[in-house]
């Protein structure tokens, strides 16, 4: 991002949205309106303790006097939800970036099916806000959580407005009552799917899916992918045509090795969702840790934000992220 991509602007209220979840209503020290946004868009945020984290936006888009994030805190996590949870107050000035959307709702006559899992409620609702709020009749929300008290955004989309068109469903964090999501999904009807939330959920949607259009089923997590793990190790990049080797070290990314190369690689999410760095594999065994890719496609492409090597080398033609 470039310093004319953030923005200042102050803490209108925080207040807690669930267990663990806290909302910050961010908004202009002068009152004007906001850069606008579409539903499933996002913005970073520069924490108190100066680590840049992203948060989807959860109002709805005609609301531009104020951003609503919803961010979870994560105890195990690198410390910027703990800190944003912790540290901000109300009166607070945060630089903020502009909006950009990994995840836009596009339009379907056929209508949606939007699936989330606990703080990946953030994008849904702001999509279900959009719809029903620009008469989109057709669309159905399934919210997973453990418990009520957990739940985001609870009395909202339990209220008139959204009658009928949200489901949720509480599984006491027992894998075993988690929801049966086969039924909705068995028989594709046109609709979009737009699902966020824990990998297991997106897991479990990408599964049940496999038989519909890839273009209508949308993914995004609700936190980065796993990209970097305690037992990583080191591997060598090799670009065909050029032969040119690159070593990319435990702990960096391909997409951060061919940079400091000097390599100028398209990205966009870079948490191994939205499918911008989708680079061609030409051979070498991948380590796949995104969730953009079918499995068909794991066989001829890789996404360098997230994902590594099984083996000591792999060949990559980078003509295709261009």
């Amino acid at each position: 991002m470039t310093a004319t991509d953030w923005i200042a602007l102050v803490v209108a209220k925080k207040a807690p949205l669930a267990e663990g979840v806290m909302g910050f209503e961010l908004r202009a020290a002068d009152g004007r309106d906001l850069p606008a946004f579409t539903p499933g868009a996002h913005v970073a945020v520069r924490a108190p303790n100066g680590l840049e984290r992203k948060y989807s936006l959860a109002n709805d888009p005609d609301e531009r006097d104020h951003y609503l994030l919803g961010v979870k805190r994560e105890p195990n996590g690198r410390g910027g939800s703990a800190s944003m949870v912790d540290d901000i107050i109300e009166g607070q000035t945060l630089q903020v970036s502009t909006p950009r959307n990994d995840f836009p709702l596009k339009p379907n006559p056929a209508g949606y099916i939007l699936i989330a899992g606990g703080i990946g409620i953030t994008p849904i609702v702001s999509m279900a806000r959009h719809l029903l709020n620009t008469g989109v009749a057709n669309f159905h929300v399934y919210y997973c959580t453990r418990d009520a008290a957990s739940t985001a955004f609870l009395d909202d989309l339990k209220g008139p407005d959204f009658r009928g068109k949200v489901t949720v469903h509480h599984d006491g964090g027992d894998p075993a009552k988690a929801l049966d999501f086969w039924p909705i999904l068995e028989r594709p009807k046109g609709q979009h799917i737009y699902c966020c939330g824990p990998r297991g959920l997106m897991d479990a949607v990408r599964d049940m899916t496999g038989h519909w259009p890839t273009s209508a089923v949308h993914f995004e997590a609700f936190s980065e992918a796993e990209a970097n793990r305690p037992d990583d190790v080191a591997f060598t990049v090799k670009l065909r045509p050029s032969g040119e080797t690159i070593k990319v070290p435990a702990g960096v990314t391909i997409l951060d090795a061919l940079r400091a190369a000097g390599h100028q690689l398209a990205s966009s999410c870079e948490s191994g969702t939205c499918g911008t760095c989708r680079t061609e594999l030409v051979s070498g065994e991948a380590d796949h840790r995104d969730l953009a890719l079918t499995e068909d496609e794991r066989q001829r492409y890789i996404m360098i934000c997230v994902s590594r090597a099984k083996s000591p080398e792999l060949l990559l033609d980078l003509g295709s992220n261009l």
